[in-house]
């Protein structure tokens, strides 16, 4: 919680301030919090956002910029015609607030699903695609050296940031054979090399404010801009994770690819390298694979032990299934769901209905935002119990009869996998493999029926026709 008078304290620095009247924490940010605060300035009541780092403190995700040259990156990106809210105020040390900014409230939706479905939005969404592919253009355009960002970012080739990345998942201890199958191949197939520019990072529906008239009314969270390939953010702002369930609409699931490469290449004057932006959408799953397991290893270790981390980190599995759709489609085993032969009253799984339902009746009711989105989160990671108890003994015992075969060794699940991945990385198992791949996709979406079987990309794995927009990297060109 944001204490209220330190919060008061600092808000004094703004021209006309008066009082601060509330303050409520928002459901949105894996990484960074966001509060709407209301303030009265010059007798007017006025909506304000402040935007921290969890906690206070570094992101969970680890990485990325400090808040105050977040604020930069806003002011540089309005300069250029890149719509975004002015920030108003920087925290300093003194104010016991951690890290963080003040910015004018803009108005619209943010949340991805909402505009993906919202009738509302419907005509924002028929032009949204391009007007990501124009905003895209005048970001990438940005001097960072007559701005001076230069001296505040990164710079990363693409064969550094797949490196760093998986760095980043080695770092974890936890052995994920997809994740190492995708790196390997990203560093078989890096893209053209090209001049780099200003990359955004994390442009994607959900860091875009949407209004009805406008279309994109703002761009958000510029907190892990570097400079880098700027193919980069077209292949993120098609990742798959990021299209909310609509997985027939590759752009942010709102638009069509060559909807945004033609509004890039009309405000950029260059074309689009089509084959690099499918390379950074294998890169986008693969890095939020990685990612989504940081979170939960931030609650294992004790740095943000909120419910939503844990959570969060069983969505690696839907980066995972996207990372297997694109390099190795195929039609994999789905794990046997025993039937219940215990008589006893009431069972485990009965016990945890109990409170997941509570939990589902707490969402609902009239306790803060913050409370509701915590019982929905925790209603959902029971569901995920529930169906490990269901499903999980039979995935894992023929995931092991499966890494037995492909290895011929013995030994339980882990040491396996750890053996696996090793193998993987140090190039003694050949990628083509195809009892490789039909281990990896069998054991990916065994995951993923745990962790999310609603996610679109475990619907398209069993789909006889194959995913939506499939890449043309498949099988036989993929891994070299």
């Amino acid at each position: 919680m944001i204490p209220g008078a330190e919060l008061e304290a600092a808000l004094r620095r703004l021209n006309g301030f008066e009082k601060l009247v509330g303050c409520e924490r928002l459901s949105a940010g894996a990484s960074r919090e966001t509060y709407r605060l209301n303030v009265v300035m010059n007798g007017v009541s006025r909506p304000l956002a402040l935007r921290r780092a969890a906690g206070g403190g570094p992101s969970a995700a680890g990485g990325g910029l400090a808040p105050g040259d977040e604020a930069k990156l806003f002011a540089a990106a309005r300069a250029a015609g890149v719509p975004g809210p002015e920030v108003l105020l920087v925290l300093e040390p003194g104010d016991a607030l951690g890290s963080g900014f003040v910015m004018e409230w803009i108005g619209g939706e943010t949340l991805g699903g909402r505009i993906v479905r919202s009738a509302d939005l419907a005509a924002a969404r028929a032009r949204l695609a391009r007007q990501c592919g124009e905003m895209l253009a005048r970001l990438h355009a940005i001097d960072v050296r007559a701005t001076g960002l230069d001296g505040m970012l990164e710079t990363f080739t693409p064969e550094a940031i797949v490196r760093r990345t998986h760095s980043a998942y080695l770092v974890l201890d936890t052995p994920q054979p997809m994740i190492d199958f995708t790196a390997m191949w990203l560093l078989r197939n890096l893209p053209a090399s090209r001049s780099l520019t200003l990359v955004h990072g994390d442009f994607r529906n959900g860091n875009l404010i949407v209004q009805p008239e406008a279309g994109l009314a703002a761009v958000l969270d510029w907190e892990l801009a570097h400079i880098g390939d700027p193919m980069r953010d077209l292949g993120w702002l098609m990742t798959r994770s990021w299209r909310f369930g609509h997985n027939d609409r590759p752009v942010g699931g709102f638009g069509e690819a060559e909807e945004l490469f033609a509004g890039y290449e009309a405000v950029s004057g260059t074309t689009v390298d089509r084959r690099s932006v499918a390379f950074w959408e294998v890169f986008g799953s693969f890095w939020w694979s990685v990612g989504a397991l940081s979170m939960g290893q931030s609650f294992r270790s004790g740095a943000d032990r909120s419910v939503e981390r844990p959570v969060i980190g069983r969505r690696s599995s839907e980066c995972q299934i996207d990372c297997v759709n694109m390099l190795i489609p195929g039609h994999p085993r789905r794990p046997h769901q025993p039937a219940d032969q215990l008589r006893d009253l009431p069972t485990a799984a009965e016990l945890l209905e109990g409170v997941r339902e509570f939990l589902r009746i707490q969402a609902e009711t009239g306790i803060e935002p913050r409370s509701q989105f915590l019982s929905r989160v925790s209603a959902n990671a029971l569901d995920i119990v529930m169906r490990e108890m269901a499903l999980g003994p039979d995935a894992h015992a023929a995931e092991t009869d499966a890494l037995r075969a492909l290895l011929h060794a013995t030994g339980d699940r882990s040491s396996l996998r750890d053996r696996l991945c090793r193998a993987l990385r140090d190039g003694s198992m050949d990628l083509h493999r195809s009892d490789l791949h039909t281990y990896l996709r069998d054991s990916v979406y065994a995951a993923v029926l745990i962790d999310q079987p609603r996610y679109a990309g475990a619907e398209d794995c069993s789909d006889p026709s194959g995913p939506p927009h499939a890449l043309s990297l498949g099988a036989a060109s993929a891994p070299g």
